[in-house]
């Protein structure tokens, strides 16, 4: 284990163990993981708002108006069915039963990543230095006493469609996928708890964007830590991680397979970002995610791809995901 990951896992260990509130975010190979006692955060480097327990409040609100634009310039289908066709033939060859397939789009818009944090509506906010901004809808776990919970997100669709909720509920390509993604969370949560069960199957989330409704299906899976678990945040989330729901099962070939379908540097996107109180801990996974590389902004986002996904629907899903959270701030140009 390198220096960086090490110390990574002894503060948390630590800190945990003494009630030492913290905050922290992963980079999704685990490579560059972050973590500050909540007191050493500077706000002008780092500003959060993870599910109301927020920084925010030192930031004044940007205000926003009606003639920004938001363009986003995704890589060609013909570019997009060369990857997923790689999935599907490692799926067929029963190397993997769901991988999460992601690729980086291009966007451009006058707001700087500040006021995309500021502005945005979201459980999970980060905005981090000017390097990146994160928005994220989905928790990751939480943990409350020797509870701890996760809250996977599979499946996602267009709220205009006619009947959403039932298409979405009855298409069988989305309820394997997310059959798929309860067990192996459930596995996941298994090897850091002594008792796991499902605590709720398949609901409905609402998001609003800044141009449409999205509906996303998510569960409940929940478990009880053992006595020995004593606050050691770090040794968890080197277990758990990579996170279920951006990565497929079974892990290890799916991460391989991910690897080579991809060819890109994910970074901190699919990573998690969270933090602890002192008493209770939350953290969230790293989507719906723009990086700046260099002055050009990359909006990073996918889905899951099983042996029965359609690559004109799964191609339309990546780019739906590509948005601002703005529902209280009309559009103009997209």
């Amino acid at each position: 284990m390198k220096d960086t990951v090490h110390n990574f896992v002894g503060n948390l260990n630590e800190w945990g163990k003494s009630n030492t509130p913290f905050l922290f975010f992963v980079d999704y190979k685990f490579e560059n993981p972050i973590a500050w006692k909540l007191e050493d955060v500077d706000p002008t480097s780092i500003q959060f708002d993870f599910n109301g327990f927020t920084n925010h409040y030192l930031l004044a609100k940007e205000e926003l108006s009606q003639d920004y634009y938001f363009h986003r310039r995704p890589i060609s289908f013909e570019e997009y069915q060369i990857k997923f066709d790689y999935v599907i033939r490692n799926l067929k060859a029963g190397n993997s039963f769901l991988v999460n397939l992601s690729v980086p789009t291009a966007i451009s818009t006058n707001l700087t990543l500040s006021e995309i944090y500021t502005n945005s509506e979201a459980l999970y906010r980060l905005w981090y230095k000017n390097d990146f901004v994160c928005f994220s809808p989905e928790i990751f776990v939480r943990i409350n006493g020797n509870r701890i919970s996760s809250f996977p997100m599979k499946g996602t669709i267009d709220a205009s469609i006619p009947n959403a909720e039932q298409v979405i509920m009855s298409d069988l390509k989305e309820a394997a996928e997310h059959a798929t993604i309860v067990d192996l969370i459930r596995n996941d949560l298994s090897m850091v708890a002594e008792k796991v069960w499902v605590e709720k199957y398949r609901y409905i989330d609402r998001i609003e964007t800044n141009d449409k409704t999205l509906l996303q299906v998510s569960s409940e899976i929940s478990g009880i830590l053992p006595e020995s678990f004593r606050g050691k945040y770090g040794d968890l989330l080197l277990r758990l991680l990579p996170a279920g729901s951006i990565t497929g099962a079974p892990k290890p070939s799916t991460l391989k397979i991910i690897e080579e379908a991809e060819g890109y540097d994910r970074g901190y996107y699919t990573g998690v970002m969270g933090y602890f109180d002192g008493e209770n801990f939350e953290s969230a996974v790293m989507i719906r995610f723009i990086e700046n590389q260099q002055d050009s902004l990359i909006f990073k986002s996918g889905g899951g791809i099983t042996a029965l996904s359609n690559a004109q629907n799964e191609y339309q899903e990546l780019i739906d995901k590509v948005y601002l959270p703005f529902s209280h701030v009309p559009h103009t140009v997209y």
